[in-house]
C-alpha cells in the first residue's frame, strides 16, 4: 500500500459513519456519503426516500454540533486494516456559499447525483482533530 495518507485515504472512501448527540445525550450513528475541502467535510439531505427531511441527525447538530465521522477498510487480510476519523463541529446550511459548494463537491464525486437530486440541507463538519490507526 505505501505510505498511509489518513487524510486522502478518508476523502477517497465512499462512505461514512456520521456520529452526533441526541438531546438526550445518547450516540446517534448513520452512514452517510460525503465530500471533503481541506479541513471541511460536505454531506447533505438528498431525495433518497426517507420518511421526512426533518432527519434526527439535524436535530442532534441543532442541539449540540459536536460531531465526528469515521472511514474504515476491512480485509481478511489484516496488515491491509486502517481508520480515519474527523472530529469536529458540525454546522447546517440551507442556502449560501457552504450549501452550493457541498452539492458541488458532492456531484463530482459521486455519479449518482447526476440522476439523484440534491434538494435539502448541507451539513458541514469542521475538523478540529484527525485521528487514525493502519496494520
Amino acid at each position: 500500500m505505501g505510505e498511509f495518507d489518513p487524510k486522502a485515504a478518508f476523502t477517497h472512501s465512499p462512505v461514512a459513519r456520521l456520529a452526533t448527540i441526541t438531546p438526550e445525550g445518547a450516540p446517534h450513528l448513520v452512514p452517510v456519503v460525503f465530500a471533503v475541502d481541506q479541513d471541511l467535510v460536505f454531506t447533505a439531505v438528498d431525495a433518497k426516500p426517507k420518511t421526512t427531511q426533518r432527519l434526527q441527525r439535524l436535530s442532534n447538530i441543532e442541539s449540540n454540533p459536536h460531531a465526528c465521522l469515521l472511514v474504515d477498510h476491512y480485509d481478511d487480510d489484516w496488515t491491509r486494516l486502517w481508520w480515519v476519523r474527523a472530529d469536529g463541529d458540525a454546522a447546517i446550511h440551507r442556502d449560501g456559499a457552504a450549501m452550493r459548494t457541498g452539492y458541488r463537491l458532492l456531484r463530482m464525486k459521486y455519479a449518482q447525483y447526476q440522476s439523484v437530486s440534491l434538494n435539502g440541507p448541507v451539513v458541514t463538519v469542521s475538523v478540529r482533530r484527525w485521528s487514525s490507526w493502519h496494520a
